[in-house]
């Protein structure tokens, strides 16, 4: 085998990273597997604002680096490589990656998630070409523009605001009239007058030649079918768990979560999964750093109580 670990992370984002500390500092052998540097997505994110011990927030990329050299400081090391899956060997777990294979005696599922698409027509056609999913990166690029932002959650309100430094005009569409984010982010839309929240609206369509040059629309309340000018459009829809990193090992609910038990503790002993990926997370960094406390703990705890040759 190419390596053995007493533990191993899959996933480099905030709870993997976490894990890989308290990992660390328990004294255990403790290898983090990320197929990009360390931080994952959060690396995108503007300012994080309700992360604990930063009142002014904190950029993603800055809280991505300090947690990541904390980890390291701490013991823990990172290996680069994209996992293709999770197997067992005896009292052992084995991470096949693009790298080789590699073994411990506990692994800890960190594989985060995807965002959501649409699913309509034009959409794949125009990603890259006006469609996006990171409004950090490609809002520059719609200086004095009208865009679109679909969603009405945390991620869809927030990147609005950010949208709202660069663009002319944001266009919000959600499909109910009400939005679901956080009031204090409800409260900045609203009150934020290059934002027009455009309710119970769905998008059917994406519309250009070469770039994105509008949208296609239905009112949910009247039926009424419209179309919208835009040049850039950003989806903002919810999350899709990274869950068939674990097919064939674990199964997983209907909407490829995994479940786990109050110590993040798998169907399978010494395997643990942390983050938006587990059963009923809250798909917040806060808690998800403490996710990757508590599946650390419990290996340190396993490992511990167990006799390994």
């Amino acid at each position: 085998m190419a390596s053995d670990y007493d533990v191993l992370i899959v996933g480099g984002g905030l709870a993997g990273m976490t894990a890989g500390m308290y990992a660390a500092r328990h004294g255990l052998r403790t290898g983090i597997i990320e197929r990009m540097m360390g931080g994952a997505s959060i690396i995108n994110v503007e300012k994080v604002e309700n992360f604990p011990g930063f009142s002014e927030g904190i950029m993603g990329a800055d809280l991505a680096a300090m947690t990541q050299e904390q980890a390291m400081t701490s013991g823990a090391e990172f290996v680069m490589g994209e996992v293709s899956g999770i197997s067992t060997s005896g009292d052992y777990r084995i991470v096949s990656a693009d790298s080789g294979d590699l073994q411990a005696k506990t692994v800890i599922v960190a594989a985060g998630s995807t965002l959501r698409l649409l699913g309509i027509p034009g959409e794949d056609e125009f990603t890259g070409r006006g469609v996006s999913q990171c409004a950090t990166c490609d809002g520059p690029l719609y200086s004095g523009e009208v865009v679109g932002v679909v969603g009405g959650g945390d991620s869809a309100t927030d990147e609005a605001l950010v949208l709202a430094q660069y663009a002319d005009r944001v266009l919000l569409f959600h499909r109910r009239d009400e939005l679901r984010a956080q009031r204090e982010l409800v409260d900045r839309v609203l009150a934020e007058p290059k934002i027009e929240v455009v309710w119970s609206t769905v998008i059917e369509e994406v519309l250009g030649e070469n770039t994105v040059s509008g949208v296609s629309t239905t009112n949910m309340a009247t039926g009424e079918k419209g179309a919208r000018e835009l040049s850039g459009l950003f989806v903002y829809v919810g999350l899709a768990p990274n869950g068939n990193i674990v097919d064939g090992l674990l199964e997983t609910d209907g909407g490829d979560h995994i479940p786990v038990n109050i110590s993040m503790e798998t169907a399978l002993p010494g395997v643990y999964a942390v983050g938006d990926i587990r059963q009923h997370s809250s798909s917040q960094l806060v808690s998800a750093a403490g996710d990757g406390a508590t599946a650390a703990i419990a290996a340190f705890r396993y490992i511990s109580g167990r006799s390994w040759d």
